[in-house]
C-alpha cells in the first residue's frame, strides 16, 4: 500500500515498448507540433496585425487559436520527452500542472466555441443590432470570462484532488487525468466526484445547451429566410459546425474511456483515440478557418510574401 506522503510520483502504464519505432513516432509527433505551432502563431499573428480583422468573430478566433497553443504545448513537450524513455514516470507536482493544462484547454475550448456559436446567432438573427449588441467591451468581457472561469475552476478541481490519500501510483494512461487519481484513492472522494460532475456540467453540458440553442434559432432563420439568409449562415455556421463536432467527438469518447472499463478495446486504438481532441482539434481549427475564410486566406498570403 502507498499512502499520501509516499507518492511523489506516478507510473503511466498505457506506454508500452515499441523498440526501434519509438524514434518513427516521435519524429510524426514532433512534426505534428511544429505544423500546430506554425498554423497557428501565423493566424494569431495576422489577426492581430491587420485592423480589418480586429472584429469580434476574428478576436474570438484569435482567443481559438490561442488556446490551441496553449493546450498542445500541454501536451506534446511530455509526450515527446515520454516516446523517447524507457521509464514512464512523471512527477507529481508535473502530473498535476499537466491536468490543469489539459482540462482548462478543454474548458476554455467549449466557451470559445459557445460564445462564438452565440455571435453567429446574432449576425444572422439581428443584423441591423450587431453593433450595438456586440460591443468591443462586450468582446472583451466574454474572452476575459472564457479564460478566467475554466483557470480558477481546475484550481479548485486540483486543490481537491492533491491532499487525497492514495493506495497506489499506477495510472493507466499515457497523461495525467485527474479522475485517474481520484480513482487511486483510499479515502473518501465524494466531494471530488460531486465538484467533478458540477465542473462538466458547467464547462461541457452548459455550452453545448447554448450551442444547440443559437443554431435552433439560426436554422428557424434560415428556414424563413431568402436563399442570400441561407447561403451566409451556412458560409459563416460551417467552419464553427465542423469545429465542434470534430472536438465534441474526442471529448466524448475520452469522457468513456476515463469512467468506463475500456479494456476491450485494443491499446493503440485507445491510445490515438485519447489524444485525438489534443492532437487533432489544434491541427484542425486553423486549417479549417484559414482555407475557409477568405479574410484570413488573403491575409495569410500578403503576410508570407511579406506584403503586410
Amino acid at each position: 500500500m502507498v499512502n499520501a506522503t509516499q507518492v511523489s510520483y506516478f507510473i503511466l502504464s498505457a506506454y508500452f515498448d515499441t523498440g526501434v519505432l519509438k524514434y518513427f513516432y516521435f519524429v510524426i509527433i514532433m512534426s505534428l507540433y511544429i505544423l500546430i505551432v506554425c498554423s497557428n502563431v501565423l493566424l494569431i499573428a495576422v489577426i492581430c496585425m491587420n485592423r480589418s480583422l480586429h472584429e469580434p468573430m476574428y478576436l474570438f478566433l484569435c482567443s481559438l487559436f490561442v488556446n490551441e497553443l496553449y493546450g498542445s504545448t500541454g501536451l506534446f513537450p511530455f509526450l515527446l520527452v515520454q516516446i523517447l524513455s524507457d521509464v514512464h514516470t512523471v512527477s507529481a507536482p508535473l502530473c498535476f500542472l499537466q491536468i490543469f493544462s489539459v482540462y482548462s484547454y478543454v474548458c476554455v475550448e467549449f466557451l470559445n466555441l459557445a460564445i462564438m456559436s452565440y455571435d453567429r446567432y446574432l449576425v444572422i438573427c439581428y443584423p441591423l443590432q450587431y453593433n450595438t449588441r456586440m460591443t468591443f467591451t462586450k468582446v472583451a468581457v466574454l474572452i476575459a470570462l472564457t479564460w478566467l472561469f475554466p483557470f480558477l475552476a481546475i484550481i479548485v478541481l486540483i486543490s481537491l484532488s492533491a491532499p487525497l490519500q492514495l493506495c497506489g501510483n499506477i495510472i493507466d494512461k499515457i497523461y495525467c487525468g485527474n479522475y485517474s487519481i481520484v480513482k487511486l484513492a483510499c479515502s473518501d472522494t465524494r466531494v471530488n466526484n460531486i465538484y467533478g460532475l458540477l465542473y462538466t456540467v458547467i464547462s461541457i453540458i452548459v455550452p453545448l445547451i447554448l450551442i444547440i440553442y443559437t443554431y435552433l434559432k439560426i436554422l428557424r432563420v434560415c428556414f424563413s429566410g431568402s436563399k442570400q439568409t441561407r447561403h451566409k449562415a451556412i458560409s459563416t455556421c460551417t467552419p464553427h459546425l465542423a469545429s465542434l463536432l470534430n472536438f465534441s467527438f474526442g471529448g466524448f469518447f475520452q469522457i468513456l474511456q476515463s469512467r468506463f472499463d475500456m479494456s476491450n478495446v485494443p491499446n493503440m486504438l485507445s491510445i490515438l483515440l485519447s489524444l485525438y481532441f489534443l492532437t487533432c482539434q489544434p491541427l484542425f481549427t486553423p486549417v479549417l478557418y484559414g482555407l475557409k475564410m477568405s479574410k484570413i486566406r488573403t491575409m495569410c498570403k500578403r503576410l508570407l510574401c511579406g506584403e503586410m
